[in-house]
């Protein structure tokens, strides 16, 4: 998802709202006036979000003035614009689920340490076509990959976690292809699996890049807690973490 700060996300959406109720493009002026700042800083942030595609801009004669003279610069959102408060309201609205997504996720990984861990996973992969935001979706798919480590548990795998950096987009890739990796030499039977799990690892990769920094940081949190539940099941895990 494009990165905006607060301050940039206010202009976007005065922009936006101006030139709704302009139905057109607006000067800077305009927009300094709605938000209480100098016309300057207006201008200058209006350039900004130019520059990161949600904005963009125009020269117009200036209508009061008759005859030849000076045009002045108007701005208008983009289509870009549009996508990114769409899925910015998506993410608010459904914000008040996302701690009881994330309880029935982790409830999944304690039945997994009493049960079958293969119904757990099975139940994780088919969950993943409900989820309704790109950070439930992840949430979801990161269930999936543990589980499926777990699945085919090493004493040697799940350590080898803590030297990648997996709080971070870059880290969360090397998860997925570890787990992909692992079905691939333990499940080679199972195509129908496979398949699925190929299919629902490229999209994690999308949906990852979709995730704003505040999503970033639940799912770096969810993923604390669901490494912590899987090292307390794994006793020779906990023994390998100390010695």
């Amino acid at each position: 998802m494009l990165k905006l700060t607060p301050r940039q996300q206010i202009f976007l959406d005065k922009l936006f709202d101006l030139y709704r109720e302009c139905k057109g493009p607006v000067h800077y002026s305009i927009v300094a006036d709605k938000l209480g700042v100098n016309k300057f800083s207006a201008y200058d942030m209006l350039k900004v979000l130019e520059e990161k595609g949600v904005a963009a801009s125009d020269y117009v004669l200036n209508n009061d003035q008759i005859g030849p003279g000076r045009s002045q610069v108007v701005f208008y959102p983009t289509n870009a614009a549009a996508q990114f408060l769409t899925q910015l309201k998506e993410e608010m609205r459904y914000s008040s689920d996302w701690q009881r997504v994330k309880e029935r996720i982790l409830k999944r990984f304690t039945k997994s340490q009493q049960t079958n861990p293969v119904e757990s996973l099975r139940e994780a992969l088919s969950s993943l076509p409900d989820a309704k935001t790109p950070l439930n979706y992840c949430a979801e798919m990161v269930s999936v990959m543990l589980l499926n480590l777990e699945n085919v548990y090493d004493a040697k795998l799940l350590p080898a976690l803590d030297t990648i950096n997996i709080n971070s987009p870059i880290g969360l890739g090397t998860l997925a292809g570890l787990s992909l990796a692992s079905s691939l030499t333990n499940n080679q039977d199972d195509a129908r699996f496979i398949d699925k799990l190929i299919t629902h690892t490229k999209n994690f990769q999308s949906q990852l890049a979709e995730l704003s920094d505040e999503s970033m940081d639940k799912l770096s949190a969810f993923l604390n807690d669901a490494m912590t539940l899987l090292r307390q099941g794994k006793p020779n895990y906990q023994l390998s973490m100390t010695s």
